[in-house]
């Protein structure tokens, strides 16, 4: 399974971007498969974003993107969101989703939980 991501790109503080993730292969369902979104900046470590449930019933998010971000996915058309409001500065990062089949989802945001990676999108944030 690979995973695409899109709707990365450049904006200003405050402003908003909405992040989409699918599979590589259109004929690969995603429906039973937990995502989450993860990032990197330049010269830090990955972490963890945001992550939901095959159903969409159960979502986790990091504390500093709390109230800013929203996770969703529509299962009809085999994608998965992050909407990004409020942006900042330190938001600025390559954006990563991925996938773990659902009977081993824990809301856990550590990527090592995580199987499947997409290549990842640029989000740059100017103050």
């Amino acid at each position: 399974l690979q995973l695409v991501e899109s709707g990365g790109g450049l904006v200003q503080a405050g402003g908003s971007l909405r992040l989409s993730c699918t599979a590589a292969k259109a004929t690969f369902a995603l429906d039973n498969h937990a995502i989450a979104w993860f990032r990197q900046a330049p010269g830090k470590g990955r972490e963890g974003v945001s992550c939901i449930s095959a159903s969409g019933g159960h979502t986790n998010y990091a504390d500093f993107v709390k109230g800013r971000f929203i996770i969703s996915r529509d299962n009809t058309k085999n994608m998965m969101y992050l909407q990004m409001n409020n942006l900042k500065p330190e938001d600025t990062a390559v954006y990563y989703c991925a996938a773990v089949p659902d009977r081993f989802y824990s809301g856990s945001l550590e990527s090592v939980e995580y199987d499947f990676w997409g290549q990842g999108t640029q989000v740059t944030v100017s103050s």
